[in-house]
């Protein structure tokens, strides 16, 4: 299938304006907003400045940027022909240009935004997980390495918002976590869409695996994200870490054999879980 997008009804569309909506709407807007919000969040809690806060949430917005307008061009075919018009990218309401424009220079901004936020070595590890944001678009997304971004980028993320020059790393369970909370957010993300992607041709893990298979890794992941940031730091478990731990496990059982879209919801209300526990615990900087 050739670039132009096409309605959902198969007729070429008409050809787009310039509609900023339109073209914000086009890059992931819900993810976008809510790994920034997590990143200034943690940054605020472990102490930044007002000013490295600001940096640190303009460099995440924008990698987010670059990679959900990357993923909407790449999957342009593939969302046409299925009719997705739920996309204004497939739906011909912006054109794939504007979309491919739009990735790049947010790619390139969130290259100066990065090292003035943290520095060259943290700077690059947030660059790090937006070049694995990429290849999850270009190339993993449909193999059996479709988890390995996530983790990354995830894993990453506390380096960016907590190190820097004179600042040392997160905590060994804390790059853990966030590396577990990326996996089960992956698998979680695709349950809705699995018969569907199976369809399309597209096979990442949690493809391969089915629902049910890929609610059991969904939930295992995020509830082991749960154990991991109760138990990591060390010392008595208290009231709180003892019910997180009772409902991750609780919902790690129960929630791949609920019907519907059960499953979804409990990964869901999991990973809420598993970021609350992870704002709460901050860092576990070592000086």
């Amino acid at each position: 299938m050739s670039d132009e997008a096409v309605s959902p009804a198969g007729r070429p569309a008409a050809r787009p304006r310039w509609r900023p909506g339109l073209l914000l709407a086009a890059c992931h807007p819900a993810p976008a907003a809510a790994v920034t919000a997590f990143a200034v969040l943690l940054a605020v809690g472990s102490g930044r400045p007002a000013g490295a806060v600001a940096l640190t949430g303009a460099a995440v917005a924008a990698g987010q940027l670059s990679i959900g307008w990357c993923n909407d061009r790449v999957d342009l075919a593939r969302d046409a022909a299925a009719g997705r018009a739920d996309k204004p990218l497939a739906r011909g309401a912006v054109s794939a240009p504007a979309v491919g424009a739009a990735a790049g220079a947010a790619l390139v901004l969130a290259v100066p935004l990065s090292l003035a936020a943290a520095g060259p070595v943290a700077g690059g590890a947030h660059l790090a997980g937006v070049a694995a944001g990429w290849a999850y678009n270009l190339r993993l997304k449909g193999t059996v390495l479709s988890w390995l971004p996530y983790a990354v980028a995830f894993g990453l993320l506390p380096v960016f918002v907590t190190a820097g020059p004179g600042r040392p790393w997160p905590a060994w369970w804390v790059t853990a976590a966030a590396a577990l909370l990326g996996c089960g957010a992956h698998a979680a993300n695709v349950l809705p869409d699995i018969a569907a992607d199976r369809a399309a041709g597209v096979l990442g893990l949690p493809q391969r695996l089915g629902r049910r298979r890929s609610a059991v890794l969904a939930s295992g992941c995020l509830a082991g994200a749960t154990a991991v940031l109760v138990l990591g730091p060390g010392g008595p478990v208290g009231a709180v870490g003892a019910t997180a731990l009772a409902v991750a496990s609780a919902a790690a059982v129960l929630a791949p054999a609920a019907p519907g879209r059960w499953p979804f919801l409990g990964a869901l209300a999991l990973a809420g879980l598993d970021v609350a526990l992870l704002l709460g615990r901050g860092t576990g900087r070592a000086a």
